[in-house]
């Protein structure tokens, strides 16, 4: 094709008419395969989003697409950010930014609600409500109130419909990744089935208002022979499935760097205390909030620190914590082998990991921490490199364990905003060594002997039959050894051709 005036057209325009085709007969994902992406006219707002001079990026139209989808893929993409061991970091800090993004409830819906769960009119169980909501989410909206003997409150209220809207949405998602699966090899390789299952489990929690409660107390009582931390009482009185009655919460958020300024509350005191409250909730408690993001942390005046929004939690069992021990201590003393141990100890790999690779990988990443101690290595940095190896490697790492290093890289970067000079490994520091003496503590390895022992003297019992029958099986029928070596398997063509 060429211009009216019968000079070739510009390849600019060319490539742009070829996008556009590509789009409008469903070949949308030819478009990215041929390199055509900037030729897509997406960020000149024709389509009704927000006209800029400069491309969307491929993270900006995923998080755009999500947000068009509707509050659970939303939610799908919030629990994607926090899995650094699947997606670089261009791809979590994009889909961060995802915004529930929807209208209020009307207070009349809302009211309705609250006085159907408590079982009696609004002025029964509150001296106040107020029906213009402080947050509205996905699945609730929050509403200020004060209760009868004048304790301020928040009121959570599920919104109507959501759970069976979200089931239905689970449902799909669970068919979407089954069919993604079969045909998608990379869909295969990330198990997305599996991801769809842990996806449901985490929205199921966050919709049972009960479960979340019951969380708060949990941490109030982790918490509660340490004054510098406040953790909002819930009202039993005032709660059920769908709705929560929390103490309201009046401070400064962490990140308003001014007003912490102004109230004279000293940063590098507050970074450290602030730190050290989720070094706690991981490596004394097991149980840890696992979305700190800035509006979940606040700072009261008499400068307790107190969080709020239980929805999203992790916890830390043993194994994890052993295996995070061992990483350790491969780290000081570089021993790479025991690194690639416990990496491959925890991680899940659906196709075979070249071991020698992984561990020429980890000596060139630890290779300019050589010679240092814990606490003067940068967590942060480090922790994202590692993130992007394992990624190479195709290692998927337990949900949890990613959500605990994820929430120790929120807090680096929380405490460095707080105080430049803060180091989280100098803070974790303690920790480290406390799980290191733990998991070689005489009392701890006796323990694993004995119930080692007890496996061994079973195997020893199972083991003369197991082999007798063996050698019965050979003396029948012979031995077989069967090679299937990979990459070799026959042409299709070539099996017709004789005649398979």
């Amino acid at each position: 094709m060429s211009s009216p005036n019968n000079q070739p057209m510009d390849a600019a325009v060319r490539s742009r008419q070829i996008a556009d085709a590509l789009i409008r007969h469903d070949l949308g994902y030819l478009v990215g395969v041929f390199g055509l992406n900037r030729y897509v006219p997406f960020h000149w707002g024709l389509l009704g989003h927000t006209p800029r001079a400069t491309p969307y990026t491929p993270p900006e139209h995923i998080r755009l697409a999500m947000e068009e989808l509707g509050p659970t893929f939303a939610k799908l993409g919030q629990l994607l950010s926090t899995r650094a061991d699947l997606l670089p970091p261009a791809y979590q800090r994009e889909l961060a930014l995802l915004q529930d993004r929807v209208p209020s409830v009307p207070s009349d819906l809302i009211i309705a609600i609250v006085e159907a769960e408590l079982d009696g009119s609004l002025t029964d169980h509150f001296a106040t409500f107020e029906q213009e909501p402080l947050a509205a989410a996905s699945i609730g909206q929050v509403h200020a109130a004060t209760l009868p003997d004048g304790a301020a409150v928040v009121v959570k209220v599920r919104r109507p419909g959501v759970v069976a809207q979200i089931e239905a949405d689970l449902t799909l998602l669970k068919s979407l990744a089954r069919t993604a699966q079969q045909r998608w090899a990379t869909a295969e390789q990330y198990d997305l089935v599996a991801l769809a299952d842990e996806f449901a489990r985490t929205i199921r929690a966050e919709l049972d208002y009960e479960q979340e409660g019951r969380a708060v107390e949990r941490f109030a009582t982790n918490f509660s022979a340490n004054p510098s931390v406040h953790i909002p009482r819930v009202f039993w009185s005032h709660s059920s499935g769908q709705v929560l009655t929390l103490e309201r919460i009046e401070g400064m958020k962490v990140t308003d760097i001014t007003a912490i300024d102004a109230a004279g509350v000293d940063r590098s005191a507050l970074a450290r205390h602030a730190t050290d409250a989720i070094l706690q909730m991981i490596f004394e408690h097991g149980l840890f909030h696992a979305d700190l993001h800035p509006g979940n942390l606040f700072i009261e005046m008499d400068e307790r620190i107190a969080l709020i929004d239980f929805g999203m939690i992790g916890t830390v069992s043993d194994d994890p914590r052993d295996a995070l021990a061992s990483i350790i201590l491969a780290v000081l003393h570089h021993d790479y082998d025991q690194l690639v141990d416990a990496l491959l100890a925890l991680g899940f790999a659906r196709q075979r990991v070249d071991r020698r690779a992984l561990r020429a990988d980890m000596a060139r990443l630890l290779a300019p921490y050589y010679g240092r101690t814990l606490d003067e290595i940068a967590l942060g940095p480090l922790m994202e490199a590692a993130f992007a190896t394992i990624r190479t490697h195709q290692l998927q790492l337990p949900p949890d364990l990613v959500l605990l290093l994820k929430t120790l890289i929120m807090s680096e970067g929380m405490g460095a905003q707080l105080d430049p000079r803060f180091r989280l490994s100098e803070a974790i520091a303690p920790y480290a060594r406390r799980l290191i003496r733990q998991r070689y503590a005489p009392m701890r390895l006796a323990r694993e002997m004995a119930s080692a022992g007890q496996v061994m003297v079973g195997m020893g019992l199972e083991f003369p039959a197991q082999l007798r029958q063996i050698l019965t099986e050979i003396e029948h029928t012979g031995l077989w050894v069967s090679m299937q070596p990979e990459g070799m398997e026959p042409d299709p063509a070539a099996r017709r051709a004789v005649g398979e």
